[in-house]
């Protein structure tokens, strides 16, 4: 009943984020009754079953961190409903707590639907094609589905409680933290491009391909080197783990020298926004990057795409997106003081959308060197 409470006080992005867990976490029952389904179909495919389980753990935790991502942005977004459960007696631990039963509830209710379209099409409803997928004609146990479903609310309500630091859930606690990146922070990700680097330049030595064993990748890849698997893997992770740095470096660049109030504003905004926007941008940087590689695996090998991985990439991307829409409106919550302040000032309109459009520019371009390097060593690897 409190929660209906609160949703009676939603906004439009509210509503949103709220539908949009629901629906993503749908999708992910699915998957997961889909495994079940096949497991009773064929009870003596054991190494199948598993297969099909570990399929269901990226869009899971896709979904896992759209939640987290999601409930860290809400105190920022809505200032006004946390001092409201803050002045009716709700502590920091509380209220961390209603957000993450928040995310759980609607996680709860997309399973449910799902799982009840599925009891539906057992009912000798759906075609001999769906049959494997449902388990019809085999006694469904009760508690398999009950069990496989429980995953989905329990995993991102764990994901959005451990994802807002108790300190930011009161009014007026949210920190700045530091802008830069410790030598660490940035030694580790150039090493892994350099060893990925490396290892892909030994996977594409002439003779390479008779060495070893061939790795058979997932959705329809067809074959790799563990050479190349390995290289492209530690590669990406440090491209993933340099844009922070990068973005803040290109807003370093930005305001060096003499800039003019248009380049200020712009790099200093950059630096400081570097290292929240970081981790989101790297995650759909390498998520585009490994779905239009496959994409163009599949447009160049015919009859060997598949229906599920192009699903379940829908999907992440699908959350990858929503996650980054979310944490750029916290950032512009953050910065609605600032931007208030520099209009008290005289600066004019035309001056902060300037400064904004340079920003985007100059984080698109980031985005592009990592994401085409990322896809680059993928599609170097793959033969």
């Amino acid at each position: 009943m409190f929660y209906l409470r609160l949703a009676r006080g939603y906004r439009v992005p509210d509503l949103g984020r709220w539908l949009l867990t629901a629906l993503a976490a749908a999708v992910v029952a699915a998957f997961l009754l889909r495994s079940l389904g096949r497991a009773l179909s064929d009870p003596l495919g054991g190494a199948d079953a598993l297969a099909r389980l570990l399929w269901c753990l990226p869009p899971l935790a896709a979904v896992a961190w759209f939640a987290a991502v999601a409930a860290r942005s809400v105190p920022a977004r809505r200032p006004e409903r946390i001092a409201g459960l803050t002045a009716a007696g709700a502590g920091s631990r509380r209220i961390r707590t209603l957000i993450a039963g928040e995310v759980a509830l609607a996680c709860t209710l997309g399973s449910v639907l799902t799982l009840l379209l599925f009891l539906v099409l057992r009912n000798d409803i759906a075609g001999p094609s769906l049959a494997p997928d449902l388990g019809m004609g085999v006694p469904l146990p009760a508690a398999a589905p009950v069990t496989l479903l429980a995953l989905v609310p329990l995993t991102a309500g764990l994901a959005a409680a451990f994802s807002v630091p108790v300190a930011e859930t009161l009014p007026g606690g949210r920190s700045r933290g530091r802008t830069g990146f410790g030598p660490l922070r940035i030694a580790v990700p150039v090493g892994l491009v350099v060893i990925g680097a490396a290892l892909e330049l030994i996977a594409l030595r002439p003779g390479a391909p008779a060495d070893g064993r061939p790795i058979h990748l997932p959705a329809g890849l067809g074959t790799t080197s563990t050479a190349a698997l390995g290289g492209w893997a530690g590669g990406a992770l440090g491209l993933a783990l340099l844009t922070g740095p990068l973005l803040a470096w290109t807003g370093r660049l930005l305001a060096l020298g003499r800039p003019t109030p248009l380049r200020l504003l712009a790099g200093r905004g950059l630096t400081a926004q570097a290292r929240r926007l970081g981790p989101p941008l790297a995650v759909l940087t390498l998520v585009v990057a490994l779905v239009l590689t496959t994409v163009r695996y599949w447009i160049g090998t015919p009859d060997s795409a598949d229906a599920l991985p192009a699903v379940e990439a829908c999907l992440v991307l699908g959350c990858t997106v929503a996650a980054v829409v979310a944490r750029l409106a916290e950032v512009r919550t953050d910065r609605r003081e600032i931007t208030e302040a520099l209009l008290r000032l005289g600066a004019s309109p035309r001056l902060l959308f300037g400064a904004v459009a340079l920003r985007t520019l100059a984080v698109g371009t980031t985005l592009l060197l990592t994401g085409g390097a990322t896809a680059a060593l993928a599609a170097a690897g793959l033969r």
